[in-house]
């Protein structure tokens, strides 16, 4: 293992890059720290020369939102037949659009928020006020709005009154043309990690998220201190359960591989509600993958280690 060369894609062009920057140094230090020859490369004009001329042994691909998690990079990676690890390309399209993930998750039985979805140009053309008022019977209030693609919860905006609609809804627009509106289920927020092994996708401890501002938007998410984090997260053992086998089912039904991360909400009455997968999860100092890989007794970098492992494995030319 020590004489494999990895090469850690982060950094981009999406509103994301400083956490993907971040995430890539963290993973790179942890790399190193278990024997790895680690390159951080940003995703530029240069990364195909460096790609195809030093061809790494195997790829770990730490960009978030972009072309980090809707197949684009994946894609590069499969032409150029270089093992990597995460989800491929297919998985990482339908993960990344969240109405997609959201309908096949509902149609194998999963919860899900109730939601709709809908363009700018819907507003623009049938007259915003009036779509807005459709949207709040439909749904009832209060309601949480979000672009229909991307990550770090930005543009998430949680709507109790409707005079709050309108300014929300320019908000979540600033980072996509298309809004999924859902209704707002209250209770206790977790993220699940989930890691392939040769026994199959297992889930690792919970992660309970409590944001001092009651929501989970991007200043809490990557400011120390403005969110509080139980790992484990404080549920009984049916419930603990339940999440995990959330986590899992997304993991599955979705294709994805190696590593993913689903968010979801544990509602008053103790149902488990799926709300969005990720599969680039952020690696960061607030980051709760580490979280979690800390509270199941594990090292960042062994696990990713033994990712790469697998991804070189499984690649036909390796």
């Amino acid at each position: 293992m020590t004489d494999r060369s990895v090469a850690v894609l982060s950094g981009g062009l999406s509103h994301e890059r400083d956490v993907s920057l971040r995430s890539g140094r963290r993973l790179s230090a942890a790399l190193r720290s278990v024997g790895l020859s680690v390159d951080e490369w940003d995703t530029d004009s240069s990364l195909l020369t460096h790609l195809t001329e030093q061809r790494p042994d195997a790829v770990v691909v730490a960009l978030h939102g972009g072309e980090g998690e809707n197949g684009s990079i994946q894609t590069v990676l499969e032409m150029l037949e270089l093992p990597y690890v995460g989800a491929d390309s297919h998985a990482c399209r339908r993960a990344w659009d969240k109405p997609t993930a959201k309908a096949e998750l509902a149609r194998s039985g999963l919860l899900t928020p109730d939601w709709v979805v809908l363009p700018h140009t819907t507003f623009r053309e049938l007259g915003a006020q009036a779509v807005l008022d459709a949207m709040v019977r439909r749904l009832g209030m209060p309601l949480m709005l979000k672009p229909d693609q991307g990550g770090s919860a930005l543009g998430a905006q949680v709507v109790r009154e409707p005079s709050e609609l309108p300014a929300a809804m320019v908000g979540s627009l600033a980072y996509g043309d298309t809004v999924l509106a859902e209704e707002l289920i209250e209770g206790i927020e977790v993220a699940v990690t989930v890691i392939d092994t040769a026994d199959g996708p297992q889930a690792l401890p919970a992660v309970e998220i409590v944001p001092e501002a009651g929501v989970y938007d991007y200043t809490s998410r990557y400011t120390a201190g403005l969110t509080n984090f139980h790992t484990p997260a404080r549920l009984d053992a049916k419930t603990a359960e339940a999440v995990a086998d959330v986590a899992i089912s997304a993991h599955k039904l979705l294709g994805l591989r190696d590593v993913s991360r689903t968010d979801a909400i544990i509602a008053e009455d103790g149902l488990v509600y799926f709300l969005e997968v990720n599969v680039s999860p952020g690696l960061t100092e607030t980051s709760l993958l580490p979280m979690a890989i800390e509270a199941a007794g594990q090292s960042l970098g062994q696990i990713y280690a033994n990712l790469i492992d697998r991804a070189i494995t499984r690649t036909p030319s390796h």
